[in-house]
This record gives structure tokens, sequence and C-alpha cells, in this order.
């Protein structure tokens, strides 16, 4: 649990988190996490991974902001794509001539 200084006032992100934890996380509404209600914090049941990793890819590769990649930013973060399980971790570049 949070503990700041003594006067300090809690942060916004203490509170959102705070209330985060009693509306959506707890879900049977006992003060804790249950096993079932971690999996569904860490891997909800309607996450698809793939979306997931391909919104990393261009939040990270994307330098000029416009949502989509061009060769060079690809070739520039390079690093990203190789260790990105989209790509099976660099497998499939070494399988494709486009890439």
């Amino acid at each position: 649990m949070y503990k700041g200084l003594v006067g300090d006032t809690e942060p916004d992100w203490v509170t959102h988190e705070k209330t985060l934890f009693g509306t959506e996380r707890d879900m049977d509404g006992d003060g804790f996490l249950s096993f079932e209600e971690v999996k569904q914090w860490i891997i909800p049941d309607d996450f698809d991974h793939s979306h997931g990793e391909a919104k990393h890819l261009i939040v990270k590769a994307d330098v000029n902001g416009d949502s989509f990649l061009s060769k060079e930013e690809v070739l520039e973060h390079y690093d990203i794509f190789v260790g990105s399980s989209a790509t099976q971790f660099g497998e499939v570049l070494s399988r494709h001539d486009e890439f």
C-alpha cells in the first residue's frame, strides 16, 4: 500500500488505482485479489494479443507520429521488431524477402 511522507497528500494515481481496485479488480468485494481476479487483470479474456503487440510496435517505431510505419522507421527500429512476438522474435524476418 502506498505510504507517503507525513503531511503529503495522496497522489492522483494512487486515488485512481484505489478506485479501480474497488470497481474493476476486486470483483467479489472481499478486499483482496484472488488468483482469478489477478489473472483477469493481467490477461483479460477479451485481450487480443496480436492487436496489442501491433499497437506497441507502432507506438515504439512511429517516429513522425502519423500512425503508419515507413520502411525507414522499421529499419531504424529493427531491434524492436526482432524482439517482438509478432515476428516470432525475428524468425519471420528471415523467411520473407520483403523484410
